[in-house]
């Protein structure tokens, strides 16, 4: 292939010693060569940067939220084409190579969703993945946000919203970019997600946090509060697919549970960020 294109994959991080090389590692795997690794720290007080810099000498410092990293990420990349992602992922080896692929043949894609695969340990763990195998089965625009973006749309679109974090940064971007440019796009290959041991509690203090910033997010683009984006019971996908509920019941039951306290708890972070 000729004028082969450069994709500049971009890392975020916050003492992620544990996660960082079986990221790197995925990338360094990829079937497709021609990328650079950019990692973006945030004043990490473990052996983050020192791991990082053995797969790359791009290794920044910048904060403080993963918005701000990703944005700087993109300003001293590359690359045509920008991969944001978490340390906490594993990319399959055909991520990169599918994604260059899918925007050479159709230049009116300019941002790409890739799916996700869940691993967690423990009961929520367990339920937590149940969740997840809902939207990768055939995925859900309520959930799943681009992560693969034309650079120079990212950067015509402002990248990322800096005064939004908690996960309402990742819609709102690729939400922008299909105003200008409608064409939305899912590949086959996958992101394998590694949520490690989960503890209720760990997750309800995350969706709480999270919650307190949704209402910037929610009023900027007009989300409606009462939707499948906000409301998990209003997902058609737990209901097309409703033969997985049946493959371990009380999973089952700790996932409806754990979704109802998620809600509980992201309703009283939403209240008090309103």
């Amino acid at each position: 292939m000729d004028n082969i294109p450069l994709v500049s994959v971009v890392l975020t991080t916050k003492n992620e010693e544990k996660n960082i090389d079986r990221f790197c590692e995925s990338v360094t795997n990829q079937t497709y060569s021609n990328i650079e690794l950019i990692v973006v720290d945030n004043n990490s007080s473990d052996k983050t940067q020192e791991l990082a810099r053995k797969y790359t000498d791009k290794v920044y410092t910048k904060g403080p939220e993963r918005s701000a990293q990703r944005n700087y990420a993109v300003e001293v990349s590359s690359g045509d084409y920008v991969l944001i992602l978490d340390a906490d992922m594993e990319l399959s080896e055909t991520v990169v190579e599918e994604c260059v692929s899918t925007v050479r043949e159709n230049v009116n894609i300019k941002a790409i969703v890739i799916p996700e695969k869940t691993t967690g340990e423990g009961f929520w763990g367990k339920c937590k993945v149940l969740e997840r195998d809902f939207y990768y089965l055939e995925g859900d625009p309520d959930i799943e946000a681009a992560r693969f973006f034309d650079k120079s749309v990212f950067l015509e679109m402002g990248g990322y919203d800096e005064s939004i974090s908690g996960g309402g940064e990742d819609w709102d971007l690729p939400e922008r970019v299909y105003e200008k440019y409608p064409v939305r796009h899912r590949i086959q290959a996958f992101i394998i997600h590694h949520e490690g041991y989960i503890k209720l509690r760990d997750l309800l203090k995350k969706k709480f946090y999270y919650a307190k910033t949704a209402p910037k997010y929610v009023k900027k683009q007009k989300v409606s509060i009462i939707g499948p984006k906000t409301l998990f019971f209003l997902r058609p996908v737990f209901y097309r697919h409703w033969r997985l509920w049946l493959n371990d019941p009380v999973v089952s039951v700790g996932t409806w549970f754990m979704l109802f306290a998620e809600l509980v708890v992201g309703g009283l972070g939403f209240l008090l960020g309103s």
